[in-house]
């Protein structure tokens, strides 16, 4: 028995919210039928249907008819009552099952394209629907002849608005992932403040509507462009109910006769297609960005790997050293203090080892550094002992200017990283220039601020204006074979560091970064 009232718990739901729905919206209606300026409840049965399917025909056959006989007072009589509610329910029916066929996955609302085919289909299945039951009103003498056109632009206007300005929060809260990222959106401070906003300015534009004939509508685009640009479309989708609703109980309890209903149906249409195109886009925008930055830690926990290669080829080297030590002292029966410092000496290594492998770890999760005092000067030692076996092959000579006597309070990995991404392509850029011109010169001063400037100069053929308005923009490359990551990622690493990264245009490559110094 508790498993069958748990059953029909979400069809009763439905029916109660349904005639809500209808008994508020049921303003303005021509010749006393369900036809409406606005009819936001074949959104709520489009959003049950996609959820729950063919089970939800006889729950919205039920809501029809209880609409009819609770709001309407039967007016068509029982048999015209339940031919009409069956042909509209089979008729949306019909659009919910082309929804969940064409938006199967249920991600309706998550870009441009799912969004404008739900738009498509909507409007399309509501214009059929409006013709086949309007026809039905007609040819049973219940519109007055003539009045045909008049009755379909008001019923199939009136369930378009409905179902654009509804449907996206209703369908948002019948998803479980919708409900968390709502819940989320409400207990901020910010969507109280321009709900708000939606309740001051609908009582601006519609509070003395008699004597401005409507003049300040505009101000009503005021909230629901703030909600989709700060909380993207599931903001937007609340505000745009919000405003439709609150638009509805205006014209329910207060005189405007003098606005056109027309008028009133394009406006809401108008703000909730604004407000959810500007939120698509926002949406969009934010998850191409989350995607970028999972993107640039792929490809830097990549270079990190390269990093910490070398730094784990030193430990490793060590411990098979102490470890063949420690066998030949075994081998020798030898078991004292030299035994014992070799082992210990295992076992920091192995520490260093670790370490490694978790600063790896940690960079790939959150990007994390680990900070402490780098003398440039070491740094710069490392880059040219990891390229020196490739400037032999290429015959490439690379200068090393004086370095100062100086610190930087930083990553040393990634510092190192940076140093060799722009090491690296000017290595590309020379290559193609004859043997013996080939020269790349590395650069280290002291600028006043407590700053540091290193400079990666080459006998390349340098970089145009044009080229480096773009160089440091994602997927942007000058190489055949490149993502167009690593300016990218190493621009990223300075910043992050306090410092700053740049090219510079010229007649042959400069590439420059800032980085302030240890105090």
């Amino acid at each position: 028995m508790r498993h069958l009232h748990l059953r029909w718990m979400p069809g009763l739901l439905f029916v109660a919210v349904f005639l809500l729905f209808d008994w508020v919206s049921y303003v303005d209606a021509l010749y006393g039928l369900n036809i409406t300026p606005w009819n936001p409840d074949p959104a709520l049965g489009l959003a049950y249907w996609m959820r729950y399917g063919k089970r939800a025909a006889f729950p919205w056959f039920i809501a029809n008819m209880l609409a009819e006989i609770l709001v309407r007072d039967l007016l068509a009589g029982w048999l015209m009552t339940a031919a009409a509610a069956a042909l509209v329910t089979f008729g949306y029916g019909l659009i919910g099952e082309v929804l969940r066929h064409r938006l199967r996955d249920g991600n309706t609302f998550d870009n441009r394209t799912t969004l404008f085919a739900w738009l498509s289909i909507v409007v399309i299945g509501s214009v059929l629907n409006s013709l086949s039951y309007i026809s039905l009103l007609y040819g049973a003498g219940l519109i007055p002849q003539g009045q045909w056109g008049v009755a379909f632009m008001r019923f199939s206007i009136g369930d378009i608005v409905g179902i654009v300005g509804s449907m996206p929060l209703l369908w948002i809260l019948l998803n479980e992932q919708g409900r968390a990222r709502l819940q989320a959106i409400m207990r901020r401070w910010e969507t109280a403040g321009y709900v708000a906003l939606a309740i001051l300015v609908l009582g601006i534009v519609f509070g003395h509507v008699a004597k401005v004939e409507f003049m300040h509508f505009y101000f009503l685009f005021l909230p629901i462009v703030w909600a989709a640009t700060r909380q993207g479309l599931y903001g937007a989708g609340l505000i745009a109910f919000v405003l439709q609703f609150g638009i509805v109980v205006i014209v329910k309890w207060l005189p405007i006769a003098n606005i056109p209903v027309v008028e009133l149906q394009l406006l809401g249409a108008m703000l909730a297609l604004v407000g959810f195109f500007i939120g698509v886009v926002v949406d969009e925008q934010r998850q191409a960005a989350e995607d970028l930055k999972h993107t640039l830690r792929l490809a830097a926990a990549g270079e990190m790997a390269s990093a910490l290669a070398h730094e784990l080829n030193q430990p490793i080297t060590a411990l098979v050293a102490y470890g063949k030590a420690c066998k030949e002292l075994l081998e020798r029966g030898e078991a004292g203090d030299v035994l014992t410092d070799a082992i210990q000496k295992m076992i920091v290594e192995s520490g260093r080892a670790s370490d490694v492998v978790r600063r790896l770890r940690d960079f790939f999760r959150s990007g994390a550094m680990q900070l402490e005092v780098i003398e440039v000067g070491v740094v710069v030692s490392a880059i040219a002992q990891q390229f020196a076996t490739r400037f032999q092959e290429h015959g490439v000579e690379f200068n090393i200017a004086p370095v100062p006597d100086i610190c930087l309070r930083g990553d040393r990995l990634q510092i190192e990283l940076v140093l060799r991404n722009l090491v690296a392509n000017a290595m590309d850029e020379v290559v193609k220039r004859q043997p013996g011109s080939r020269l790349i010169t590395l650069t280290s001063e002291r600028l006043t601020g407590e700053k540091i400037r290193i400079s990666v100069e080459d006998s390349g053929l340098g970089i145009s204006s044009n080229t480096a308005a773009h160089l440091f923009e994602p997927f942007v490359s000058t190489k055949s074979s490149g993502l167009g990551l690593g300016l990218v990622l190493s621009r990223a690493i300075i910043e992050a560091h306090g410092g700053s990264l740049w090219a510079e245009v010229g007649s042959h490559g400069i590439f420059r970064l800032v980085l302030p110094s240890a105090v």
